[in-house]
């Protein structure tokens, strides 16, 4: 009967420790893109032509980059800063890491932080 009990113990710690390694979490949807205001259309746009070659949009799974799907919506960006759009603006117009400075005006800018949020 221990050797039932501690069996079952160890596979229940087993299954948690794979579940939390592979990320299993519930992140919120990405809004639909037929609900997309005009902003966030451009913002679109601007994302596709600067950011998609290295991020999946709807997804945490890295290409180049981190996917980026809810980043808005956690506690912490990849290098563990919150993902305010003061943050965000500084990664995306200085760059970090591996990740090049993005050279956008103020308008695309405003329209890639309204896409980012839709995600």
């Amino acid at each position: 009967m221990f050797t039932r009990t501690l069996a079952a113990i160890l596979l229940a710690v087993a299954a948690a420790a794979i579940f939390a390694a592979a990320g299993c979490r519930t992140l919120p949807p990405s809004k639909p893109e037929s609900e997309f205001t005009p902003q966030e259309a451009r913002g679109q746009a601007v994302y596709r032509q600067s950011c998609e070659r290295c991020h999946y949009p709807t997804s945490t799974r890295g290409s180049k980059g981190p996917g980026l799907q809810a980043l808005t919506k956690i506690k912490s960006m990849p290098s563990g800063a919150p993902p305010t759009d003061e943050r965000l603006t500084d990664v995306i117009l200085h760059g970090r890491g591996m990740m090049p400075a993005t050279s956008l005006d103020d308008l695309q800018l405003h329209d890639l932080l309204a896409y980012l949020r839709t995600l």
